[in-house]
């Protein structure tokens, strides 16, 4: 079995140069995490999460899924939003999709994938509640639009649950924020489905 020393020298020397920037650094961040963000982002190897953002370790607590979906019987992602939000404090629930998906493009060509079908069935359902917007659209515009209708719906999702319901009830400062990526030039676009307490828009 292949050992992967390349990996394991990769990280001694990204160690090394945090530790030569900051002596500190791993000591501090060994004590405890306090982050202000949860981001719920897709499991494409092209969209890092705090590379995008350009925050340390520590300082974001990530989930991530094929198309980063957030769906009520996901006791995974269920238990990260809860963890999050009840234990961490965050103030920001970030859904972050990306465009060129594949997870979308999988859902939009109607071919059998497998296992990941019972997944790619979530997607599925958002392009059929947007079929009236999709329907004249050339296949590359389609795409890009259900990236993005899928986050909204998402974010929807993410609002719906009772942990988001009840710490809003609670009167916590949490926002629920929809954004996708673009990984041809490496900006985010904020979609405007923000939500603050009470599902009230912001």
């Amino acid at each position: 079995m292949k050992s992967l020393n390349d990996l394991f020298e990769r990280n001694a020397a990204w160690a090394e140069g945090i530790k030569e920037k900051d002596p500190e650094f791993f000591a501090q961040l060994s004590k405890q995490q306090a982050p202000e963000y949860l981001w719920i982002g897709c499991s494409d190897s092209r969209v890092p999460a705090n590379q995008i953002v350009n925050l340390r370790p520590g300082e974001i607590f990530v989930h991530r899924n094929i198309a980063n979906v957030v769906v009520p019987t996901d006791l995974n992602c269920l238990s990260v939003v809860q963890y999050a939000v009840e234990v961490l404090k965050v103030k920001h629930i970030i859904v972050c999709g990306h465009y060129g998906c594949g997870g979308i493009k999988a859902a939009l060509d109607d071919q059998d994938h497998g296992l990941m079908d019972g997944w790619l069935q979530h997607i599925k359902g958002v392009r059929q509640i947007h079929a009236e917007k999709l329907k004249d659209l050339e296949l590359d515009q389609k795409h890009d639009l259900l990236c993005e209708l899928n986050v909204i719906e998402q974010v929807k999702n993410v609002c719906n649950t009772t942990i988001v319901q009840n710490a809003w009830k609670a009167g916590s400062e949490l926002f629920v924020h929809g954004w996708i990526y673009d990984i041809q030039n490496g900006i985010l676009k904020n979609l405007d489905a923000d939500n603050t307490s009470n599902g009230e828009k912001k």
